[in-house]
């Protein structure tokens, strides 16, 4: 069995130096139990942890603890606002609000209408998965929301209906092949709709710039260059998420559908095999998206802007990329 680590505050149980490290860490932070914490629990466990920080704490109290009361609080409460995340916003709802989504995006045999309304639906609620864990210690006015959201969707639909329309098109394709690609189609428009997502749910950080933290948490600056990294981080692991939930289940119900006597003998079984599929693939690929990059990044002042440099006397600072 694992020991323990000894309990710091505000930090990651396991180290963020390795992938190793982030994967273990983002385990605990999409742990969907978290999603049953009762507001009594939470209160018991922000006292908990005020009574750390305050040195108030009696010296009985296992760091067991006290990691649990951080991975509530930090499942729960939003790192930069202090309020608390909407339960089907929260990376730990990702999962179980998510699937049933993706299962809508890879279902074959689908209708112009039927695209049009899974895709709005995934990037409705990645959109407001993306602003509901975004880097908050700027400000962001409802109609950039808006502007962004509006630009997410239309991206989504517009790349989704559009490959649609070329595949049925396509008149060299046999019916088995064309319904085969279809089922491919949601990954390039997710893919690309998740980037524009992220891009416009957030741009405002690219102009008014993100917050730089010394190692105490306290804040250096305003930094424009910190947002640009935290932007691409964060577009690259919705490119990376998207791979293994919508390319694994086409393949993988394709080959069972050929092998398997009993789903050809009852149809029915096709849609709950399929939704276990799909939440398989998600629960591989969310912990493996998020962990290619610590959530709490760290650059070099020198690659910051020349204020911030003034400012500090430490050779990195700290800015929270966002998930």
């Amino acid at each position: 069995m694992t020991e323990c680590p000894s309990f710091q505050f505000g930090k990651p149980r396991f180290s963020q130096d390795t992938f190793a490290g982030r994967f273990r860490h983002f385990l605990d932070v999409i742990d969907p139990t978290t999603l049953f914490v009762t507001q009594k629990q939470l209160q018991e466990s922000v006292e908990l942890l005020d009574g750390f920080k305050q040195g108030t704490l009696p010296p009985d109290v296992p760091d067991s603890q006290l990691w649990k009361a951080q991975k509530i609080k930090q499942a729960i409460i939003h790192p930069d606002t202090g309020e608390q995340i909407l339960m089907p916003f929260r990376m730990s709802g990702f999962i179980p609000f998510g699937t049933p989504v993706v299962v809508g995006l890879l279902l074959p045999n689908q209708t112009l209408l039927s695209t049009i309304f899974w895709q709005w639906l995934n990037q409705s609620h990645n959109a407001c998965v993306n602003y509901c864990n975004r880097n908050a210690s700027k400000p962001t006015s409802a109609s950039k929301f808006l502007q962004g959201y509006l630009g997410a969707v239309t991206s989504a639909v517009s790349i989704a209906v559009g490959l649609n329309v070329l595949i049925q098109k396509a008149n060299r394709f046999s019916p088995a092949s064309r319904l085969l690609i279809q089922r491919f189609i949601p990954f390039p428009a997710v893919a690309s709709a998740n980037v524009c997502n992220v891009v416009l749910m957030r741009h405002s950080e690219l102009s008014e710039g993100i917050a730089v933290l010394d190692d105490g948490g306290n804040v250096v600056g305003t930094s424009k260059v910190a947002a640009r990294h935290a932007l691409l981080e964060t577009a690259l692991t919705r490119v990376v998420l998207p791979m293994p939930i919508l390319l694994l289940p086409p393949v993988v119900m394709a080959f069972l559908e050929k092998r398997l006597r009993a789903l050809q003998r009852h149809p029915r079984l096709l849609l709950p095999l399929h939704s276990l599929v799909c939440l398989a693939a998600f629960g591989l690929a969310l912990p493996l998206a998020i962990s290619l990059f610590p959530q709490m990044s760290q650059i070099s002042v020198d690659q910051l802007e020349p204020e911030i440099a003034t400012a500090t006397d430490l050779k990195t600072v700290t800015y929270n990329k966002g998930l």
